[in-house]
């Protein structure tokens, strides 16, 4: 497989993590729209990559779970989605809670370490396509949870294979990091939309949330919003308790299936700390990258860029074994 070398020009890693918002400002396809319903009375918002009924029952699916605040509009999401439907695999993204631009009914969201919306999907698709070979991929927040979820499940997870991209594997340290300096930037992005989407629910739900109208404005960071929305409405002390809970980082040796992870060392969104320092098993294949920022790896140049992910994600699925060979 290509190693990842960084566009001419643009190897910070701040451009490396903003200018694919720059270069695709709008999807690449037009997704197909399914809603399915949850087991607690909510509803999962799916975006496939063509008419599910009309995919060969027998050939590999690629499941994405998304980041912080993501969708199917994020250039990342359709574009794996799109990478996936040029190897003629069906393609279908799961949104979190919320994030399909329709407020979910429940008080309860999504969290990094939320795995019950996975395995519940998982299984249903499953039962859609039981001949199918399921990849997984999840992205930033959705690689952290989708590790959480290979760890719980072991041999039971009903994928073949998986892959994480830019995965904050130790919650802490990621709250913390962007905090500080220009990732300030990127935090205020995330937490603009996190509280627009908490005032809807508490309109909606008044009774239900943690925190009142009046106090969403005073939440000023990240590490605030989980330790004052996420924590107390799904079932963790606070933020610090969330964060041990749901890092995935000391879970890995859990992992049974073939799982890679690509990390890049600049991401402006980690540390150091994310970056596993003891043996992995065989299974799992860690990709660090000198460059790449956070979700970003665009290489090729200015005028021509390449989104390194769309070619190497696919790539390394394909060279996993068959389950039914």
């Amino acid at each position: 497989m290509m190693p990842f070398k960084p566009a001419n020009g643009l190897r910070n890693a701040h451009l490396q993590t903003l200018i694919p918002r720059f270069i695709r400002r709008k999807p690449l396809f037009t997704p197909v729209i399914q809603r399915i319903e949850t087991p607690d009375g909510d509803f999962l918002d799916l975006a496939w990559t063509a008419a599910p009924a009309e995919h060969p029952r027998d050939k590999p699916l690629m499941i994405l779970f998304h980041g912080l605040e993501g969708s199917f509009n994020s250039p990342y999401a359709n574009g794996l989605l799109h990478a996936a439907r040029q190897q003629d695999w069906l393609g279908v993204m799961m949104h979190f809670r919320g994030c399909s631009g329709e407020i979910n009914r429940q008080a309860r969201g999504y969290h990094s370490g939320e795995t019950s919306d996975a395995r519940f999907f998982i299984n249903w698709l499953k039962q859609q396509f039981p001949d199918a070979p399921l990849y997984a991929v999840g992205v930033s927040l959705g690689g952290n949870m989708l590790v959480n979820y290979l760890a719980e499940t072991g041999d039971e997870s009903g994928l073949t294979a998986a892959q994480v991209i830019s995965p904050p594997l130790d919650l802490e340290a990621c709250s913390v990091r962007i905090q500080q300096g220009f990732s300030r930037i990127y935090q205020q992005y995330l937490l603009n939309s996190l509280k627009n989407t908490l005032a809807k629910k508490i309109i909606a739900l008044p009774n239900a949330m943690p925190v009142a109208a009046e106090q969403v404005q005073h939440i000023q960071s990240l590490w605030q919003f989980d330790d004052q929305v996420t924590a107390p409405l799904h079932g963790f002390k606070d933020a610090a308790d969330y964060y041990q809970q749901c890092s995935g980082l000391s879970k890995l040796h859990q992992v049974k299936i073939p799982l890679r992870i690509i990390h890049a060392k600049d991401d402006p969104f980690m540390t150091q700390r994310v970056i596993p320092l003891q043996p992995l098993p065989a299974n799992i294949d860690y990709h660090l990258t000198a460059n790449g920022g956070h979700v970003g790896f665009v290489s090729g140049s200015w005028r021509n860029p390449d989104f390194w992910l769309e070619k190497t994600v696919p790539e390394w699925f394909k060279k996993q074994p068959d389950p039914r060979d």
